[in-house]
């Protein structure tokens, strides 16, 4: 079959092609074929022309770009806690931002209202075109996520969520196609294309719990049934006495959590109650805060040693409420030692540089990818 609108549209997003010329040699389609191909993209609006590309010997040929500004997003991360939100263009540049405190804990019911007001009320702020403009609606939660069916699939940390249909709410709310991903995989995405290409990328999130977003060549793996990366729930000989939220004892995340740690540090005197309480003792260079928190990158860094191993990463990111020089420390002291000098070679260890900010990049990556993909565009725009 020849190539569509979607697929040109691909070559062009991509950069492989900038001219009509470069899209005549890479699909080898006739140059009426390609004319008409760029002036349907042209004329739909999700390409325009920019500028002037390299010299030909005769007129110089007009850049082709994908257009950015011709929709815009809604991305929102719901943690534990606290939901993040933004309206952005196509590239992920951000037009109004906003948050609200909601526990997910409270149950989906009460934690989407709070998210469809706020985006409606950015949607207000950011003097977008409203729900007709709206390409996309992006959400993250701090649990897994069905990659069959796009919905929280029995998460830990989440009551009630198991199975609830988000996608199907908030679509049905604001008449656009919805994405559902696991936090630390769209982290994961947003730090990966931050921080330029890498063949496999690790993002280990340590807030109220402990997750790692796995992209593999540029795509996130989210395993079978979306449970990739949950080591949170990895048990560790000797901690049996630590109750987890799942139910269960001797978690990871019940012993090396931001959750964990506060409650280490109200042993010590200290007013903290959560990962953010514990991120702003970090901030301010609180001493008792900084060797908890290398003391639990130790022992995340124990079970990270496995995964360096077994998927031999090129980059392992570490973001979340403790992500800071004492966190990278602890997990560099046990990395390293325990795992093969050949795993860990090559490994670019670092914190996030996106911060609080990566779920919303990430989020706002995936759906450009999703609907602007050359099956999507084929499917809606024909060839």
């Amino acid at each position: 079959m020849a190539p569509g609108l979607g697929d040109v549209l691909a070559l062009i997003r991509s950069g492989q092609a900038a001219t009509r010329g470069d899209i005549l040699d890479l699909t080898g389609l006739s140059r009426m074929t390609v004319a008409q191909r760029v002036d349907r993209l042209l004329a739909t609006g999700l390409v325009v022309e920019s500028g002037t590309d390299r010299a030909t010997g005769g007129r110089r040929p007009r850049r082709l770009v994908f257009n950015d500004a011709h929709a815009h997003l809604a991305v929102v991360t719901v943690d534990t806690r606290h939901t993040r939100a933004a309206v952005t263009d196509l590239a992920g540049r951000v037009l109004a931002r906003g948050s609200a405190d909601v526990a997910v804990a409270d149950g989906p019911e009460h934690t989407l209202d709070r998210v469809q007001q706020l985006v409606r009320d950015l949607l207000a702020q950011s003097g977008s075109t409203g729900l007709a403009g709206l390409a996309g609606i992006g959400i993250s939660v701090p649990g897994p996520v069905d990659p069959a069916t796009g919905r929280p699939s029995q998460p830990p940390i989440m009551p009630g969520w198991d199975g609830w249909p988000v996608a199907e709410a908030l679509g049905e709310a604001f008449g656009a196609p919805v994405l559902v991903a696991n936090d630390a995989d769209a982290e994961a995405v947003g730090e990966h294309a931050a921080g330029g290409a890498t063949p496999a990328l690790c993002y280990v999130k340590v807030s109220t719990g402990i997750g790692v977003g796995i992209v593999l060549d540029g795509a996130v793996y989210p395993g079978a049934d979306g449970g990739a990366g949950d080591i949170g729930h990895v048990k560790l000989a000797g901690h049996d006495d630590a109750a987890c939220q799942c139910g269960a004892h001797g978690c990871l995340a019940a012993v090396a959590s931001g959750r964990a740690v506060a409650r280490e540090l109200r042993a010590l005197g200290h007013d903290t109650a959560s990962g953010r309480d514990v991120h702003a003792l970090l901030e301010r260079g609180d001493a008792d805060a900084a060797e908890a928190t290398r003391a639990a990158g130790r022992t995340i860094g124990r079970v990270l040693a496995t995964v360096v191993c077994l998927l031999n990463p090129s980059a392992l990111v570490l973001g979340g409420d403790l992500a800071s020089t004492a966190l990278l420390s602890g997990v560099r002291e046990t990395v390293y030692p325990l795992s093969l000098p050949r795993a860990t070679r090559h490994l670019d260890m670092r914190l996030a540089a996106l911060g609080e900010d990566a779920g919303l990049a990430g989020l706002a990556r995936m759906l450009v990818d999703r609907e602007f993909s050359a099956e999507a565009v084929n499917r809606r725009l024909g060839g």
